[in-house]
């Protein structure tokens, strides 16, 4: 389980990329609609060209998605040496596809691929076939990279540093590494050209299910990409959809976006267009589950602690409502009340399907500023009504979450913020100051101690001490709001206050793996993190 917790993680790193690319996907498609600016978009002015110049730029990160899940899988789980890790998968990768392209030239009638020679041409069948980096290779999606990343990782992480004979010393290191990724990229590619058109048209299948699913199957993905998330497995429930080839080939987001203009021009209804766009609703509850949640904590909160509860929900909600990260809220409850937890995810996956049954889809899996560039902004002419029924009906659940959480938080007198015991509340309340000098008290070098110069690297001690000490470390990662850690002896892990005292909103424990809910800037603390590992 620690072993999937970490490469669940590790598959985020390169999501954080999309979200900007789909936005300006979005507005430069808009800009060159003849239905919205007339002539001014026409094909061949200068807003044309200016326009879809940006448009071609901003489809990089989707038409190149093997290739940055193939590098930022090693960044997120190489244990050392990262950045030549994920130049060891890419290499590796463009072998492993270089040896399909010739398999399938020299042999490719014998794997079931009769026109490999004209496909991907014009009028000619494609045959699961995809342009990737100039090769012609099986269309394995981000399934092929995911995989030879997750080898080239094994390999790197055992023998990077093995010490060949001197005489050998030039293939050491990232050398070496490319060395056994060669001689096992060959058979496995052999093994991909003899199953892969299988394992291909199981996919198919599977997309035409999930496609025709209907608001049973989105209210079950819904659910399972909520309830998932303190175990880092919602990562294998959304990704696969929205990036991979579950739902359609190239991922939703990409789909959508390609066929963004056409909709904008439709005046069919976005669900009879894009029925599998249900499966990208989740954006949803955290634009309005998340505030009527911070709602009911707010007015269950003792009335003398509501303006520190208000000063944490403030932040904490804007990013979830504009930005789409909601997990410096949703940790603040899970932990102390996992009942909370599971209503919140019937809750989430009942609002996506509603809104789904009453017609809302599209690539809605973030927060209002990646909905309006994706959705609200480029097709409003024509679908403003489904976005009036979505603002309706999410404002309508705002007001659910805040009744029900409230009647659970007094039925079960939960502790929420704000209404902890007395002795938590202290604990919280400690100053920098007062750390630095309990460290030192523990003598802790002035060096070290010198070093916490800005909020990053305090944190990053303040961590690194309750986790047990550097001695205490066996790897470090992290995803969008967590560092993610495994210990040497899980005893010698402090308790949940010494992590809130760095400001971490909880702590996921699962044997020696652990998960400190760092918040958005756990990039910026897990550098810090390694930096100390390293004095």
């Amino acid at each position: 389980m620690k072993s999937i917790q970490r490469f669940g993680g590790a598959m985020f790193t390169p999501v954080l990329l999309f979200s900007f690319a789909g936005i300006m996907l979005a507005i430069s498609i808009l800009f060159c609609n003849p239905s919205v600016f007339g002539s001014l978009a026409s094909e061949g002015t200068l807003w044309y060209g200016i326009w879809d110049t940006v448009q071609q730029g901003a489809w990089t990160v989707f038409n190149q998605i093997e290739l940055l899940f193939v590098v930022g899988l090693p960044i997120g789980l190489a244990k050392k040496a990262s950045g030549r890790a994920a130049m060891e998968a890419l290499v590796t990768y463009l072998t492993w596809n270089y040896f399909i392209a010739a398999i399938l030239t020299h042999w490719g009638k014998f794997f079931g691929i009769m026109h490999y020679g004209r496909a991907l041409a014009e009028n000619s069948t494609n045959e699961g076939l995809k342009m990737i980096a100039g090769i012609k290779t099986f269309n394995t999606s981000i399934i092929g990279a995911l995989i030879i990343a997750g080898i080239v990782v094994y390999l790197h992480n055992r023998f990077f540093d093995y010490k060949l004979p001197d005489f050998l010393g030039t293939f050491q290191g990232s050398a070496f590494v490319v060395i056994l990724g060669f001689f096992a990229a060959l058979p496995l590619a052999f093994i991909t050209c003899l199953i892969w058109p299988k394992i291909s048209f199981g996919i198919g299948s599977l997309q035409s299910f999930m496609a025709h699913a209907g608001p049973v199957g989105v209210w079950i993905y819904c659910f399972l990409e909520r309830v998932l998330i303190p175990t880092g497995l919602h990562h294998f429930i959304y990704i696969p959809f929205q990036y991979g080839p579950a739902a359609v080939p190239e991922g939703l987001t990409k789909w959508w976006l390609m066929h963004l203009e056409t909709f904008a021009n439709s005046k069919e209804s976005l669900k009879s267009m894009a029925p599998q766009m249900g499966f990208l609703m989740y954006g949803n509850e955290k634009v309005f589950g998340i505030p009527g949640i911070a709602l009911a904590f707010y007015f269950t909160a003792k009335k003398e602690n509501r303006k520190k509860v208000l000063a944490l929900l403030v932040p904490a909600v804007i990013t979830s409502v504009l930005a789409g990260i909601t997990e410096p809220i949703e940790f603040t409850f899970l932990f102390v009340a996992p009942l909370l937890w599971v209503i919140h995810s019937l809750l989430a996956a009942t609002l996506d399907t509603t809104l789904y049954l009453f017609g809302v889809v599209g690539d809605l899996s973030g927060g209002i500023i990646d909905m309006a560039g994706k959705n609200w902004i480029p097709l409003f002419q024509n679908h403003w009504a489904t976005y009036l029924t979505q603002i309706v009906v999410g404002l309508i659940f705002t007001a659910i979450y805040f009744f029900v959480f409230r009647f659970f938080i007094l039925k079960f007198n939960f502790a929420t913020p704000g209404r902890e015991a007395d002795e938590e509340e202290e604990i919280t309340l400690k100053t920098k100051q007062d750390y630095k000098n309990k460290k030192l008290a523990q003598g802790v070098q002035e060096t070290a101690a010198a070093s916490y110069t800005d909020p990053y690297s305090e944190r990053a001690a303040i961590y690194l001490d309750a986790l047990g000490g550097k001695e205490n470390i066996s790897d470090v990662t992290n995803c969008a709001t967590r560092l993610r850690v495994t210990v040497v002896d899980p005893k010698k892990v402090k308790p949940d206050s010494a992590f809130k005292a760095g400001k971490a909103a909880g702590v996921v424990r699962a044997g020696r793996a652990f998960q400190v809910i760092v918040g958005l800037d756990v990039p910026q603390v897990r550098e810090k993190f390694e930096e100390l590992l390293k004095q």
